[in-house]
């Protein structure tokens, strides 16, 4: 199997080694914190934001024009994108802002809550970015932060950037610093070519990861480590492998003389989930990562399969027929206390579990189209969030706030190809569908954790 080139991506402490570094930035003058006269404050809720979305002014960053211009778009895309935030036109407001203190009646009057100033400059290979976020109504300051890197990883620092900018207004963690893992479809639909390929969360910076020769299924980020486990097809015989992102090493995993998919990590990384064949039906299995001992969690006869594990490893959810038809099942961790979760009118398929611990999504089918949808992990509160034609594969990203799946369209795409589909993001709550851009067709998305 090909090997891919080392990873590009940086984690945040490799941005604090090496005069890669991170430091508050101390105001040029002290501001006295003036009153806001409709008692506003940094920090919105999210259910205010989606409503009536928070209007920022981002204004591109001084220093180097070009380098400014970019890193302003990515954050402005981030944060548009999320449906929480109405950046401002750069046309309602002209020129970008000139010293540190801003010009608090520019920026109220063009209706700006929140403000972003910055500078970004390159010297050889390595690049400065300044940045603030400034609270306009109480003409305040509430992040100054500078960062050091090298010239190449300027988008990394834009996402990071993106993400201080949501938590500090939404009082909440973002999600922008982190990438998708999902197949890369090409060819006729009777003759699909399946690579496993790896992204940003905005569909920037696609690598992939193998080169095709081998149908590759369903990957998952490890929680901790820069590893993928994911189903391939090598030489014909359906396994799952462990794929080290840095390195491009791919190993077997497990010593199974069937077939083995739907791999899914435990939340310490420690272990994963995955189930094997046997006969008609499959069990579900965990395995030791460290000693590769394996434990049997299912043996009821039936299909087991898509085991995920609450946020706290306590439980998993996964789907079966063992009732008679395809449901949702809960269990122990080890495998006891099994209670079916889902009741309503179709199937149900590809359970997983948010990172908050409080939603499980999932695949129905039912009536003649797929559905996306949510429910509580007793299965109370079902919601159905998006319906189509084909809809399926959820996955959340890091905070919960966002599912993302796949939609495959009955139509004939521009490629000729036919039924396309395409990665899908949506709110938990149902709003802001949009569609997520990928160079090729694209299916089974896996939203990996914050870079960290």
């Amino acid at each position: 199997m090909p090997s891919l080139p080392p990873n590009p991506h940086f984690s945040r402490r490799d941005l604090l080694a090496g005069g890669a570094g991170l430091l508050a930035l101390p105001l040029a003058a002290p501001l006295a914190r003036a009153a806001s006269p409709t008692g506003a404050s940094a920090v919105i809720d999210v259910d205010r934001a989606r409503s009536a979305p928070i209007p920022i002014a981002l204004p591109d960053l001084g220093g180097d024009p070009t380098l400014g211009a970019q890193i302003a778009g990515v954050i402005a895309n981030n944060l548009a994108g999320c449906g929480l935030f109405r950046v401002i036109p750069a046309q309602a407001y002209g020129a970008a802002p000139v010293g540190d203190v801003p010009q608090w009646s520019k920026w109220s009057g063009v209706g700006a809550q929140a403000l972003v100033t910055g500078r970004a400059e390159t010297q050889g290979d390595q690049t400065r970015i300044e940045f603030r976020l400034w609270d306009v109504l109480p003409q305040t300051q509430i992040q100054g932060t500078a960062y050091t890197t090298t010239a190449a990883n300027w988008r990394r620092i834009a996402h990071i950037m993106s993400d201080v900018i949501y938590e500090r207004l939404l009082g909440e963690k973002g999600y922008f610093d982190s990438r998708i893992a999902y197949i890369a479809d090409t060819g006729p639909r009777d003759r699909r070519t399946r690579r496993l390929a790896i992204m940003d969360q905005d569909g920037q910076n696609t690598r992939y990861l193998t080169d095709g020769t081998w149908m590759a299924l369903t990957p998952r980020f490890h929680p901790t480590r820069d590893q993928l486990a994911y189903m391939s097809y090598v030489g014909n015989r359906p396994r799952v492998y462990l794929m080290d992102l840095g390195s491009g090493r791919q190993q077997l995993l497990g010593d199974f003389d069937r077939m083995t998919f739907s791999p899914r990590f435990s939340p310490d990384g420690s272990g994963i989930l995955m189930s094997v064949a046997h006969g008609g039906g499959s069990d579900i299995v965990s395995v030791n990562l460290a000693s590769r001992a394996t434990r049997q969690l299912t043996q009821s006869g039936a299909i087991d399969v898509s085991p995920c594990y609450s946020p706290d490893g306590s439980q998993i959810v996964f789907n079966s027929d063992r009732s008679g038809d395809q449901q949702l099942f809960v269990m122990d961790a080890g495998g006891g206390n099994v209670r079916r979760i889902s009741f309503g009118a179709g199937r149900y398929a590809t359970p997983v579990w948010s990172p908050r611990g409080d939603l499980i999504a999932f695949t129905r089918l039912g009536g003649g189209n797929f559905a996306i949808g949510v429910m509580r992990p007793d299965g109370s509160g079902e919601r159905i969030l998006s319906e189509s034609f084909s809809v399926e594969g959820p996955t959340f990203c890091p905070n919960g706030r966002v599912l993302m799946f796949w939609r495959t369209s009955p139509a004939r795409d521009n490629r000729g190809t036919g039924y396309g589909s395409r990665l899908v993001s949506i709110d938990i709550t149902g709003f802001n569908e949009r569609v997520v851009p990928t160079p090729t067709d694209a299916s089974d998305p896996a939203w990996s954790p914050l870079l960290g």
